[in-house]
């Protein structure tokens, strides 16, 4: 048994029951009461069929949800009655685990790396609590977990579990007197004791007649000499798997030994000698050869697995290095021995390369190394690497959307752990940059781009600072307009795009850094004002005055400076600093470009300056006067534009522009905008604007005696597209209870 996700076909929808469980985890508190204790209770009794209360608390726990709190839904085994119990990483204490889990009749108990506070003599103790328990209990799994004292004799032995039959003590400070005790187990088969303090095998001898797994794994004190430690072993007649890999590499030559000792273990099917030295093919092929039974033989990091024999091709599995048959199945044995993922992630490195077709299989492989080593340096920086190898240019479109999420999610995680590790937060900024990616797949975006713009703000490697911005434009634009607030809020963050905008202008450059960092901060300035402010407070409008001087014939940069410096026009506390006749005046010139995009943007600058009424303008009436004639005569020469410029969230900026009767240049601009993208988008923009109450503020316009015969023709147009819609669909034209906010222009 191990915790896993109910559904692992990411290219099928999730099961029902996955989203269901998952509904549950995600929101306990919903459906519980807290005892006195703190612990959650289910408000009503729930039955849950036996499966699903597993399944539950594996999915609790695989989320990181299993605490002392929550576990507490599981103290009524009369309702959630546990059969297979998986707690893995779980941070309970041991009176929360005895009060919720002790009580049911487990089978199986799989509690690897649960936090330091539930040590194992605390998990022995709380199952001799239950006499069905010490009968019922089949395996337990105790990965990871620490005894009280080093060898202090335990109060509780592994020996009051009469009914075990598999027991896995990889990675736990255990020791010869505690072997003497598990090797009383009258029903034991399986037993795992990696990476553990035994230094004599002795004890095994009271199993031979029925043990028929053993995983010695990196033994780091055995003390018996090869001889003796074959001696053992070759007495396990019924022994089926026998795994003595090491991924530290000692010179031991126990595996050379074995494969050459004839009749050695004949029930074997499996052997994994991954890590040992002086194998060779002659002799595997040999062992294998006079056991026709065998299914499996571990070669990685060994100097054999290179012939077609051992290819892992056919039936006989193997692990290696030779081929990705090999590499792929030692990514699927060792996920959790971190010495071995690395070296199949490096050895994986080498064959993504030259791939042309999406590997969703592969990419699943290197997912459950990386969830399972988050803090290891050398899994994350091979598996980053291979990430971006798997999901680049094309071969990302043909991976599943939830596989895209899951691995994203875990380049993040890394990006956190590492943030001073220059190759990983490159791997990871490469694979980053996808546009199926940005564009589709789920994920904290809010978070990544909170990370990438602290990578930006520490290095100044050009080609991984284009990648950097281009990252952070595109995610600020699908943030909400809190998030995007919140994160143009740093100062640190504005200044720092500031610089590469500066540096650019100097040099006089228009490459893809210039226009991925403008659209950034098109993006953050949107709906924000204290980014705004930030804007004006570190010189912003100069340079941006600078960058359109500079750049006159370059339509994109006129648009997205014009685009920003709307978002700035939007905030009527700065009005004062835009009110400069400079600055107007070459606004005014902008207006009058032949390029649409470029003259919309300005006339929205004119179009907010202007609609504040004449007490709001610090300069003469007789220029304001003159703007809004330009701004009017302009906009009825705009030809339609064949695409859609422009993408908002909300209409709601654009209501108190139509109110403005005493400019009809103002209104006649807000009215043009939205009529273009209902006219190009009428599914998305004529739902969007009937929520929001737009009917209603447009026959308002349309009915009002002051409203100017060329406002009224495009607000009945509108009106027109809003009734063919709801012809359409049904819609309703009510406002919501919530509106939107509006989000930067499409770049």
């Amino acid at each position: 048994m191990a915790c896993s996700f109910l559904n692992t076909d990411e290219t099928s929808p999730p099961a029902l029951t996955d989203l269901c469980l998952n509904h549950v985890s995600q929101n306990l508190e919903c459906f519980c009461v807290k005892r006195p204790d703190g612990s959650l209770c289910f408000r009503e009794a729930v039955l849950f069929p036996q499966e699903l209360a597993d399944q539950l608390l594996a999915k609790m726990a695989t989320e990181g949800l299993l605490n002392d709190s929550t576990v507490g839904v599981f103290r009524h085994c009369e309702y959630l009655r546990l059969r297979r119990a998986c707690i893995r990483t779980a941070r309970i204490s041991a009176e929360a685990f005895q009060k919720a889990l002790c009580p049911h009749r487990l089978l199986e108990l799989d509690a690897a790396r649960v936090n330091a506070d539930l040590t194992i003599p605390d998990i022995l103790q709380g199952l001799a609590t239950n006499k069905y328990c010490q009968e019922s209990l089949q395996r337990l799994v105790l990965t990871g977990l620490t005894m009280s004292s080093l060898e202090e004799p335990i109060r509780y032995p592994f020996s009051s579990l009469q009914g075990l039959r598999s027991l896995s003590l990889a990675n736990v400070d255990f020791y010869d007197s505690g072997l003497v005790d598990v090797c009383s187990l009258p029903r034991l088969e399986s037993l795992d004791l990696s990476n553990t303090s035994v230094t004599n095998l002795s004890p095994l001898l009271g199993l031979k007649e029925r043990l028929r797994s053993l995983t010695l794994h990196q033994l780091k004190r055995l003390e018996m000499s090869t001889a003796q430690l074959l001696g053992v072993i070759g007495q396990l007649d019924v022994l089926q798997h026998l795994d003595i890999s090491d991924d530290k590499q000692f010179t031991s030559d126990v595996a050379r030994q074995l494969l050459g000792q004839p009749g050695i273990l004949p029930a074997l099917v499996s052997l994994d000698v991954s890590g040992r030295k002086q194998v060779t093919d002659a002799a595997v092929k040999a062992f294998v050869e006079k056991r026709p039974g065998m299914t499996f033989v571990g070669l990685l990091a060994t100097d054999a697995g290179f012939s077609d024999f051992l290819s892992g091709e056919g039936n006989l599995k193997v692990t290696g290095e030779a081929n990705e048959t090999q590499i792929c199945e030692a990514l699927r044995r060792y996920s959790e021995r971190e010495g071995f993922v690395r070296e199949a992630l490096f050895h994986l490195f080498s064959l993504t390369h030259v791939m042309e077709k999406p590997r969703p299989d592969i990419l699943k492989l290197v997912v459950l190394g990386m969830k399972n080593h988050p803090a290891t340096l050398n899994v994350q920086l091979a598996a980053s690497a291979c990430v971006f190898n798997l999901t680049k240019q094309d071969l990302a479109a043909g991976m599943p959307v939830r596989l895209l999420s899951t691995v994203t999610q875990l380049l993040l995680e890394a990006m956190r752990t590492f943030p001073n590790h220059q190759q990983l937060q490159k791997n990871c900024l490469l694979s980053l940059c996808s546009d199926r990616i940005l564009q589709e797949v789920p994920f904290n975006r809010f978070e990544a781009a909170k990370l990438v713009m602290q990578w930006l703000c520490n290095h100044e490697d050009q080609n991984m600072q284009r990648m950097a911005v281009a990252i952070i434009s595109i995610l600020a634009a699908k943030l909400s307009t809190e998030q995007t607030a919140q994160l143009g809020a740093e100062l640190f963050i504005v200044k720092q795009l500031l610089h590469i905008v500066h540096q650019k202008a100097t040099q006089g450059v228009v490459d893809a850094t210039l226009k991925f960092t403008l659209s950034a901060l098109w993006n953050l300035t949107d709906e924000s004002p204290t980014t705004c402010r930030h804007f004006i407070e570190n010189q912003g409008l100069d340079l941006f005055i600078k960058v359109l001087e500079s750049f006159p014939k370059e339509s994109s940069i006129q648009q997205k400076v014009l685009g920003l410096l709307n978002n700035i026009a939007e905030v009527g506390e700065l009005h004062v600093e835009l009110m400069v006749q400079g600055f107007l005046d070459h606004i005014s010139t902008l207006l009058h470009s032949p390029e649409v995009e470029v003259s919309y943007f300005a006339a929205g600058i004119l179009a907010h300056l202007t609609s504040r009424g004449e007490e709001a303008w610090t300069l003469s009436p007789k220029l304001r006067s003159s703007l809004l004639e330009q701004l009017h005569d302009v906009i009825m020469k705009w030809p339609a534009p064949e695409c859609e410029m422009v993408a908002y969230r909300s209409f709601n900026p654009f209501f108190p522009l139509l109110e403005c009767f005493h400019t009809p240049g103002v209104q006649l601009w807000a009215a043009w905008a939205m009529q273009h993208v209902c006219s190009k988008n009428a599914a998305r923009y004529c739902s969007m604007l009937l929520e929001e109450g737009g009917l209603q503020q447009l026959e308002l316009v349309h009915t009002h005696p002051q409203t100017h015969k060329d406002v009224k023709l495009l607000a009945n147009g509108i009106l027109e597209s809003l009734q063919r819609h709801r012809a359409r669909t049904g819609q309703p034209a009510h406002k919501s209870p919530a509106a939107s906010t509006k989000t930067s222009p499409r770049k």
